[in-house]
């Protein structure tokens, strides 16, 4: 069930004090450096419901910006407690089909299992072939603290299916605006995962950039491969949260591996960037962007929400890529509308929880709205009217290509 392999076998002399200590001053060259940029403020909309013009201009130039204040105090704790149900019913280890009170672990009869574990502090993508071999450099593996357990939940997916508040915040229409405003008003999904660092214990993501497919086309340009968004749970740190080079989506395929040796063999690359957010905070990041994020060895929780939109014509006629390739799947107009209906799903859901909020126009389903309504908005995660059957449009939930 477990699609995460073994970190490559390196050196974990480093303890998890030592690695901290050795960051102190990497974290604040970066949040000097941050501090000069700024990108971050309000998610502010013009009078026709676009992305502020200023906001966009900083976007492009820099590669990413930080929404701040989008999600509110409750709807965060909703967020909170549906993600540590999740938590909550994964399984005891990689290959457990029970939790740790004994009942089924939640999402055994998914689509796609959506628990992905790793040994704590590890690297389990740097300097492997996985996922296309996009994490060529592998980042430190400090030694966890004694009584570590022997693996630790790095990723969840299918947000959207167990969490119903995550179909809500799916749904959310500024977040849907600017995508609009950055991808057009075609703009189609991309898949969703959650990052879960916990304190001491969450694994690294190695420096990479998301984008496959695209980096020989004849078309490309610095929006090729669309964006993501992260939706912060709880506060972040210099300590745990994602890291990005400011303008490296402008300069297309990096050479990750020279960085690193150029680098003196230090993952800590310099000119990069903390994305420091308080919960509710929501950063946009250009999937061309070099980032990733270092060994946990802070005593403070990430849980990120992450899920990202691509324009419509990088996505049609492109083969299923990185953890879905295999499927050998094309996404074809078929695809890519079945794909994009979890959009108009998540607005019904959100409206009715929110009536008083204006609901998203997503113009792909203009006049198709009533028929890709929500009907579990009340289910809890690990329902199992939501598992098993839920709403029918719930069963579309998977990855398009990662390009």
């Amino acid at each position: 069930m477990n699609e995460l392999t073994e970190p490559l076998t390196a050196p974990r002399g480093l303890s998890r004090a030592d690695h901290a200590a050795g960051m102190t001053a990497y974290r604040a060259a970066g949040e000097r450096l941050a501090a000069e940029i700024g990108n971050r403020g309000p998610l502010r909309l013009t009078d026709d419901g676009a992305l502020h013009p200023d906001i966009q201009a900083a976007y492009w130039r820099h590669g990413y910006y930080i929404f701040e204040g989008v999600i509110d105090a409750s709807e965060i704790e909703a967020l909170r407690a549906d993600a540590q149900t999740m938590l909550a019913r994964a399984p005891v280890g990689p290959d457990a089909k029970v939790d740790a009170q004994g009942r089924p672990a939640l999402g055994l009869n998914y689509a796609r299992f959506p628990y992905r574990y790793t040994k704590p502090l590890a690297d389990p993508w740097g300097g492997t072939q996985l996922l296309g071999g996009r994490h060529p450099a592998q980042m430190s593996q400090p030694k966890p603290d004694e009584g570590a357990p022997e693996h630790v939940v790095f990723l969840m997916y299918s947000m959207c299916q167990s969490m119903p508040s995550g179909l809500r915040l799916y749904g959310h229409p500024k977040l849907l605006a600017a995508a609009q405003s950055i991808n057009g008003p075609d703009f189609v999904p991309f898949n969703d995962a959650i990052f879960v660092k916990q304190p001491g214990l969450g694994g690294s993501v190695a420096w990479h950039q998301d984008g496959v497919t695209h980096w020989n086309s004849p078309n490309w340009d610095e929006g090729i491969h669309g964006f993501n968004y992260q939706v912060q749970l709880y506060p972040t740190t210099p300590a745990n949260c994602l890291w990005v080079i400011p303008g490296s989506h402008k300069l297309g395929k990096a050479d990750i591996k020279a960085m690193v040796r150029t680098n003196g063999g230090s993952e800590q690359l310099p000119g990069a960037v903390p994305l420091v957010c308080e919960a509710g905070d929501v950063t946009m990041v250009n999937r061309q962007m070099v980032h990733g994020s270092f060994a946990n060895s802070s005593p403070d929780i990430r849980i990120s929400l992450t899920f990202g939109f691509h324009r419509r014509k990088s996505v049609l006629g492109q083969k299923a890529a990185l953890s879905i390739e295999d499927s050998n799947a094309i996404y074809d107009e078929r695809r890519v509308f079945e794909r994009s209906a979890v959009i108009q799903v998540a607005i019904d859901a959100r409206h009715r929880a929110f009536p008083h909020e204006p609901a998203f126009h997503y113009r792909p389903f203009t006049g198709l709205e009533s028929q890709f309504p929500i009907h579990a908005r009340d289910l809890r995660p690990g329902d199992p009217r939501l598992q098993h059957q839920g709403p029918r449009h719930l069963k579309r939930l998977r990855a398009v290509p990662c390009v």
